[in-house]
């Protein structure tokens, strides 16, 4: 993987990015809500000497009273401090536990003691501070005088009142808020490549092509004009967005008639299986719109549907079902009297599937078959549509018979293991796969910048009002134009059956 390939698997899962940043961020306000707040408020002594009485001896004191501060900070954490800081207050703790809640610090070349104290409110964290100042007083009057109050040659006198904190300082509710985003950031980014790694649905046609070895020769996007009710799209749209905005859909299958023309210039495919891996990869669809934008240039083009279980051709292009494909091939139908001229082209017929057989494969496969497809072939361009290529081996018969296949896939759905599994079938069947049809390909988001045909929309749009654009003219050989005197006949002999809606779904 390249690292656009990263950059567009972070655009394509920004959301759940999102999702678990604001979930850590979340979780880390949730936990500062379950702690317990820890107010820290000051209080501060002032070491003075005793008895006092003139300059010179206040000189002595005052360094007497320096000498002692590192002695009176190691007093400061001693457990009998905390106990008269525990009787002072009645508190209901140890003098282990109470003396972790304490900080005794003196600023630098002063003889003051600055007392830090926690407590669970502003009250208890001031009154904990002024109570280990006194208790401070007491045990250096026990240890260096008689025990009475103030006999000790230094003591500790109260300074600074302490004032009531106004926020805890524990914890801190921002600190803790954006440590859980950037944690639940890094778990989304995390997840983002981990499924961007792991994912194994085709997303662009450049890694389709660099693993299975075949070109992809169409990409038809995905628009809201089509569904399953109108699958058809007007291959005559042009410089315009076309009927339901289908105008991106004809311009690419305009791109995939001209690949098939000049893919073998000497030997243009004359017989064409649509195909794909599995079913609802849109095979029919696309096998119909091809066989109208390939009669739309001029070409005589038939629409054979081959798919004798599920057959879908009938009702997309609006006809009748019936007689078909397999009466043709059982003898109970002559193959003039099933053919049907689309009332969407002149230079259109189709030919249904018929009636179920019991063994599709097996009638498929027949030497009956095989001419059925060479005598269309000698008039017309055929286009087959076949069933899938993994569930049932008809399709795998079809592509041996035919020039090649076009193989469709679904975008943003089918796995590289599928298209390898149904490359892999049409090979062993001795069938060639002519290219990868990209179905279902998106116009918008993070997948769609390859496949965008808005800029042939704002190209062909700004044509003059009174600009005559040429009619499309086919680039097939002299050789694939119908103008044989059979295919005549073939043609006038074939019926025009009206459009109808619905239809049955095999």
């Amino acid at each position: 993987m390249e690292l656009r390939d990263y950059l567009r698997g972070l655009r394509r899962h920004w959301i759940a990015i999102l999702l678990m940043t604001l979930v850590g961020a979340g979780a880390g306000y949730g936990w500062t809500v379950l702690q317990t707040p820890v107010y820290v408020a000051g209080a501060s002594g002032y070491l003075s000497s005793t008895g006092v009485e003139d300059l010179g001896t206040s000189t002595l004191g005052d360094s007497l009273a320096r000498a002692k501060v590192p002695t009176y900070l190691e007093i400061a954490g001693w457990r009998t401090v905390a106990e008269h800081a525990i009787e002072e207050l009645g508190l209901d703790t140890t003098p282990e536990a109470l003396v972790q809640r304490i900080e005794v610090t003196n600023p630098d070349s002063t003889t003051f003691i600055k007392v830090n104290a926690q407590g669970s409110s502003p009250q208890d964290a001031r009154a904990l501070a002024e109570a280990w100042i006194d208790a401070m007083k007491l045990e250096i009057d026990e240890l260096e005088g008689d025990g009475t109050a103030g006999s000790a040659p230094v003591t500790i006198l109260p300074g600074d009142v302490a004032s009531l904190p106004s926020s805890p300082s524990f914890p801190d509710v921002q600190t803790a808020v954006m440590v859980g985003g950037i944690l639940g950031l890094g778990f989304g980014i995390a997840f983002a490549m981990v499924r961007t790694v792991s994912d194994r649905r085709i997303r662009a046609a450049e890694d389709v092509e660099q693993r299975t070895g075949v070109a992809v020769v169409g990409t038809i996007p995905i628009v809201p004009g089509l569904d399953d009710a109108t699958r058809l799209v007007d291959p005559s749209t042009s410089g315009s967005t076309g009927k339901n905005g289908t105008f991106a859909v004809s311009e690419a299958l305009r791109a995939l008639r001209t690949n098939l023309q000049f893919m073998d210039v000497d030997h243009p495919p004359k017989t064409i299986v649509v195909t794909s891996p599995l079913p609802g990869d849109g095979k029919s669809t696309v096998a119909c719109n091809l066989a109208l934008t390939l009669a739309a240039a001029g070409t005589t083009v038939v629409l054979v549907d081959g798919d004798l279980r599920r057959s879908m051709v009938a009702t997309t292009m609006g006809l009748p079902g019936g007689a078909g494909l397999s009466d043709v091939l059982a003898g109970r139908a002559a193959l003039a009297d099933v053919l049907q001229r689309t009332p969407k082209s002149n230079n259109l017929l189709v030919l249904a599937a018929g009636s179920v057989p019991p063994n599709p494969s097996e009638v498929l496969g027949s030497e009956r078959m095989h001419t059925l497809i060479a005598d269309l072939t000698k008039h017309a361009t055929v286009i087959i549509d076949a069933p899938p290529l993994l569930p049932v081996t008809d399709g795998a018969v079809l592509a041996h018979q035919a020039d090649g296949a076009l193989v469709v896939v679904t975008l943003r759905k089918t796995t590289f293991d599928l298209l390898d599994k149904a490359l892999d079938t049409l090979q062993k069947a001795r069938g060639r796969a002519l290219g990868i049809v990209l179905n279902r390909a998106p116009l918008r988001g993070t997948d769609a910048a390859a496949y965008s045909y808005e800029y042939r929309r704002d190209y062909t749009s700004r044509a003059e009002p009174d600009e005559v654009v040429p009619a499309e003219v086919s680039a097939l050989p002299e050789t694939s134009r119908v103008d044989d005197a059979d295919t005549d006949d073939l043609v006038d002999e074939a019926p025009v059956a009206a459009p109808r809606r619905g239809g049955r779904r095999g």
